[in-house]
């Protein structure tokens, strides 16, 4: 067997500027999530470019679990003291607890500083140091590849401790069963969504489609019995205007009217389509996934025309 040979890429060939070109390609869900996997940690409300006094933080985002801020600095550089400077500032200035360093190349005195902040800084603020590199076998599509230099002390133990089942409700394991069964039904059917989120304990499953202002929403709620798929849209009421003016024309493109709210105490928006069952009928669930799947693949074709 002919195996090929790996080739590291110049990420200035890809990227050829930060701001411009690589924060955009990383705001996107399904590149950011490649990050987050290997950080084993799961993000929402992608900010690319969020002011920062007179600075603008490349991305603020939420950690989904605890809501806690999440700021992401890149360079395309080797480390030097001015962006170590800035993640402090930018870090102070949204009160993140998550920072998360992404760089080219890094220098030892700043790997030191990362290990210092995590061993003396408060439990609760956790910085990390990531460097990436690009990679191609052959004429092959280039890759990224994230690499953790630096993180807090014991994450790993962490992560797993707080994703362990005894943790969770019966009902947060099931609804985590309903998305793993759903991405498999998915992938079976050949879906046309971007399923690349790991599932969680959680009543809902969110799906890229294509811009960081807002995502689709799967949701499973045993409560009011019912499923639902919407888009949610964080801090830009000119997406959703944009929507809204379009919006006779949205609905009779998938043949059903919508659920459009603003939702002013979390500065957002949704629109929404529900079906009406019982979630938590096991026997059901399949039939539940094609009314998701095909639902979704509906909202991604038809809002990605007015994004």
């Amino acid at each position: 067997m002919k195996l090929g040979a790996l080739k590291k890429v110049d990420l200035r060939k890809i990227w050829y500027h930060e701001a411009h070109d690589f924060t955009k390609w990383l705001a996107k869900e399904e590149n950011i999530s490649k990050l987050t996997e290997e950080l084993d940690i799961d993000i929402e409300n992608i900010i690319p470019e969020a002011s920062s006094g007179r600075y603008n933080v490349d991305i603020l985002a939420n950690e989904v679990h605890t809501g806690k801020k999440v700021i992401i600095e890149n360079q395309l550089e080797v480390t030097d003291h001015k962006h170590l400077g800035q993640i402090l500032t930018y870090a102070s200035g949204h009160d993140a607890s998550i920072i998360i360093w992404l760089v080219k190349d890094y220098r030892e005195e700043h790997k030191q500083s990362i290990d210092w902040f995590n061993v003396n800084m408060a439990e609760a603020i956790s910085f990390f140091l990531v460097k990436i590199e690009l990679w191609q076998i052959g004429s092959s599509e280039v890759a990224p590849r994230f690499n953790i230099i630096a993180q807090p002390n014991d994450w790993t133990k962490a992560v797993k401790a707080s994703n362990s089942d005894a943790t969770f409700s019966k009902l947060k394991l099931q609804q985590q069963d309903f998305w793993n069964q759903f991405k498999e039904y998915a992938n079976v059917n050949n879906t046309k969504l971007n399923l690349g989120r790991k599932s969680r304990p959680q009543h809902w499953y969110n799906i890229s489609y294509g811009t960081s202002k807002a995502h689709l929403s799967i949701t499973f709620n045993s409560r009011n019995n019912y499923i639902g798929c919407e888009v949610y849209i964080t801090n830009d009421y000119l997406l959703y205007e944009k929507y809204k003016k379009n919006k006779e024309v949205i609905e009779e493109s998938l043949g059903y009217s919508l659920d459009w709210q603003d939702l002013p105490d979390s500065n957002a928006f949704r629109i929404q389509k529900t079906f009406p069952c019982k979630p938590l009928d096991t026997s059901k669930w399949n039939e539940y996934y094609e009314w998701i799947n095909t639902t979704a693949e509906a909202f991604d074709k038809i809002f990605r025309k007015y994004t």
